[in-house]
């Protein structure tokens, strides 16, 4: 077992050898495991569409691919407290490799049943619940915290890239040869990945160590309890929930409304696609190079602020070009919205309960865009999207405003200005 220490402070920056080492090689494996994992998801959806061409079909598809996930992401917090982080990813990375293997087999053998489809998709999504809260924990574990932002916004960066390359690999793949053999190259991927995370030494909190822990239930009950109760800390989760539900109208209903005004053709749809992946690669970059600069609850709030005005002017505008750059500018906030929140957070909790802090971030994440969506969907049939837009960008600025007027609003900054200090501003 590694050996027993706490999550680096920024004071010991300089007197961590070797962490930058560890951190490209941790992002590195991150990226070779998630690259094999989108492959999967986009593969997954495209055979279950071409094959079925049932909407009940990929509403289950949903289900599966997402409930298990907001479930698990808890309880899965409270583990990342209680044991090695990295030995916790490794063996939730290795059960869906192993999965997604028989799975492989057995479509090579002529079996693709949906159940068993489902079933994979299921352990997948537990998988990624339990992995979520475990990595988010690790990280501030391995880097220095004065050097968080920079790394979080390299990783937003980079997984963002992802998501413009997966697609376009899963089809290349999908198209030449078989949905097998994407299961193979997940699991190759899934293989590498985790022996690079094997080479990495992570610590053992002290509290994961010890003999004499709480019980399972009395540390879910404490996690909990210090959520609701920590002002900073309950401030954030609100602002994060609230925005991931809101912002599923400019991300998720903007297609609907480029296809309903400007035209069906694939092409406008490509570029929509590309403006919004491309956003997201530069505002990771941006995090990057000028987070140092940067203060994170200013650039959380802004970031809110933001995503609701480009929502109204997106309800509002019937050019094209200006239509494709305000969707630029949505993906460019993303990063600096997820970033510094997601620093903030790392940089507030202790050490030995940012699992359970991320196990519930992860239910957020897992939860708000298909609650938003079984919302906002249906009554994109009803009205149009625009004054969907509209609404929703309006509502996300005047709760970005009120939260911080409110008191508790006020005693948050108070307490991030603290808890981060100056280098933070």
């Amino acid at each position: 077992m590694d050996q027993t220490a706490q999550a680096p402070t920024s004071a010991e920056s300089e007197s961590m050898p070797g962490w930058k080492k560890k951190v490209a090689v941790f992002l590195v494996g991150q990226t070779i495991t998630t690259f094999g994992s989108l492959l999967v998801q986009y593969a997954l959806l495209w055979h279950l569409t071409l094959t079925t061409k049932s909407g009940v079909v990929l509403a289950l598809a949903a289900v599966f691919g997402f409930l298990p996930q907001a479930i698990v992401s808890i309880f899965a917090g409270v583990w990342a407290d209680r044991v090695n982080r990295k030995v916790m990813i490794i063996v939730s990375d290795s059960t869906i490799a192993l999965a997604t293997l028989v799975l492989a087999f057995f479509m090579l053998s002529g079996v693709d049943d949906l159940w068993l489809v489902f079933l994979v998709m299921a352990v997948r999504s537990v998988g990624a619940g339990i992995q979520m809260p475990a990595i988010s924990a690790l990280i501030p574990q391995i880097v220095p915290t004065d050097k968080l932002m920079r790394v979080n916004g390299i990783n937003s960066s980079v997984q963002s890239s992802l998501l413009i390359i997966g697609p376009v690999a899963a089809a290349g793949i999908y198209s030449t040869v078989s949905l097998a053999a994407i299961l193979f190259v997940d699991v190759v991927t899934a293989v590498i990945g985790l022996s690079l995370l094997a080479t990495i030494a992570v610590p053992t909190l002290s509290r994961a160590a010890s003999n004499d822990k709480p019980s399972y239930f009395t540390d879910l009950k404490e996690g909990l309890s210090y959520i609701f109760s920590h002002d900073l800390v309950r401030w954030v989760m609100v602002i994060y929930s609230i925005v991931f539900l809101l912002v599923v109208a400019p991300s998720n209903l903007s297609p609907l409304m480029l296809v309903r005004t400007f035209g069906s053709d694939v092409w406008l749809l490509t570029i929509l696609e590309l403006s919004f992946g491309i956003g997201m690669v530069a505002g990771g970059a941006l995090m990057a190079i000028f987070a140092s600069k940067m203060d994170r609850l200013g650039m959380m709030v802004g970031t809110s602020i933001l995503f609701g005005v480009l929502a109204v002017v997106m309800g509002f505008t019937t050019n094209l070009i200006l239509f494709y750059s305000l969707f630029f500018l949505i993906g460019l906030a993303v990063p600096a919205f997820s970033t510094s929140s997601m620093t903030l957070l790392q940089e507030t909790v202790e050490p030995e309960r940012q699992g359970r802090v991320f196990g519930f971030v992860g239910i957020v994440m897992a939860v708000a865009m298909p609650v938003g969506m079984a919302v906002l969907g249906p009554l994109a049939d009803i009205v149009s999207v625009e004054i969907l837009l509209i609404a929703s960008g309006a509502i996300t600025v005047l709760i970005a405003v009120v939260a911080v007027l409110l008191p508790a609003g006020k005693r948050a900054i108070a307490a991030a200005h603290a808890s981060t200090g100056p280098e933070a501003n």
